[in-house]
């Protein structure tokens, strides 16, 4: 869960920095503070070089959409909107930008390169060439529709921008705040934050640096984002979101001279798959890997292949990690899980009427067997504590299974 929140709270932490650096920016020389729009450009050019390269074609629309507004704002809205030409570039930015990214943060990745992505950059194209062609046409009267006041409210006033603007705004970041909970990903998070970037920015558009300043915090905020994405594409297992068997291997030579590795295996797991199906499989496995997440005694766990897990006690025998293990194997044998029948209702009042008593819409549970194993005697390198973990994992389960066994003939 705390993974999950951070894809919030890093991003806002990132705005509040730049909340601060506002103030900050007026004290620098001159010759600095002319930097600030340069580090802007530079930073949603690198953005959609990245986003390009690792086909995240949700970022780098985002990227686009609030970057095109900070460009036009430099060249267009720096003196207001005293011409028509700016009043209307003003009132077309404060619906399509934030349509934009509503539409960002309801779409799913479908790559760069891909037809989906292609069709995409060409929606925004034309949506760039109509936008283009009604302020060039010096058509005010749809912009002048969209943009009136939805309803009469003088508190709707303080916030100094349209109200379908405002509603936009709201709209995307709710869908995004959800989805970056729900599913941890570090990209939601920086959709949300590039919600409240255009609301800082078309509520203090004209105050000195505040657009430069958010925009650029919200390019940095889609960088980080792509590549803590593709860290957890790299080394989390995108099932259990444990860390991958690649981040093992590079974590072994760096265990130092006294620890325990624990191999964890599910018991029966084919057969459950064959009865089940391969999604309550599936469900097993993200289950084992969220009591993993809560390992006591200090151990680390990771994705080590198919229905096996394995966890790393640093500074400690197998004797003091032996506790929390049995207390990991009786948390995920306790664990009932209820499945389905194809006709049950949704509604759980309506679920527990018509419950059946049959297999497949009763309760079931699964247990682990476990081998732990330590350094010292003939296990001396990290891969020989490896082997005899998996040693002692099979004899866990020559003894009946859901037990856990000491390596080195204990």
């Amino acid at each position: 869960m705390l993974r999950k929140i951070s894809t919030i709270l890093v991003p806002m932490a990132v705005l509040f920095a730049a909340w601060v650096i506002v103030f900050r920016i007026p004290l620098l020389p001159q010759e600095q503070q002319g930097l600030v729009p340069f580090v802007t450009y530079l930073l949603y050019i690198v953005g959609m070089l990245l986003a390009c390269h690792f086909r995240r074609g949700r970022v780098f629309l985002a990227l686009l959409a609030v970057g095109v507004c900070y460009h036009l704002f430099r060249t267009q809205l720096t003196h207001g909107t005293d011409t028509p030409e700016a009043w209307l570039v003003y009132r077309a930015l404060s619906v399509v930008v934030p349509f934009n990214i509503l539409l960002v943060a309801l779409m799913r990745e479908k790559g760069f390169w891909s037809m989906a992505g292609r069709m995409r950059l060409l929606f925004v194209a034309m949506e760039i060439g109509a936008v283009w062609l009604t302020i060039r046409l010096d058509q005010h009267a749809l912009w002048v529709a969209l943009t009136r006041p939805i309803i009469n409210w003088p508190a709707l006033e303080r916030f100094a921008m349209p109200q379908l603007c405002l509603v936009l705004i709201l709209l995307a970041a709710g869908i995004a705040v959800r989805r970056a909970v729900s599913l941890g990903s570090p990209i939601e998070g920086s959709v949300f934050a590039s919600c409240v970037t255009l609301f800082v920015v078309f509520r203090w558009m004209w105050s000195p640096h505040v657009p430069e300043t958010f925009c650029a915090a919200s390019a940095l905020i889609l960088i980080m984002a792509v590549i803590q994405d593709s860290y957890n594409m790299a080394f989390r297992d995108d099932l259990t979101g444990l860390l991958s068997r690649r981040v093992l291997n590079e974590q072994l030579p760096g265990l130092g001279s006294r620890y325990a590795i624990a191999m964890v295996d599910v018991d029966h797991f084919k057969n459950f798959n064959d009865s089940y199906g391969h999604d309550v499989g599936d469900q097993v496995l993200k289950m084992v890997g969220a009591r993993l997440m809560n390992m006591t005694g200090g151990g680390s766990p990771f994705r080590y292949g198919g229905e096996e897990f394995t966890v790393l006690f640093p500074g400690k025998s197998a004797k003091e990690a032996l506790p929390h293990l049995e207390r990991l194997r009786q948390a995920i044998g306790d664990y009932r899980m209820t499945l389905r029948g194809e006709d049950r209702p949704r509604d759980e009042e309506r679920g527990k009427s018509r419950r059946s008593g049959s297999r497949k819409a009763g309760e079931v549970s699964v247990t682990v067997s476990i081998g732990v194993a330590e350094t010292g005697g003939r296990q001396i390198s990290p891969q020989e504590v490896l082997k005899a973990a998996d040693g002692a994992l099979y004899k866990a389960k020559n003894r009946g299974r859901n037990r856990v066994c000491l390596g080195g003939g204990r």
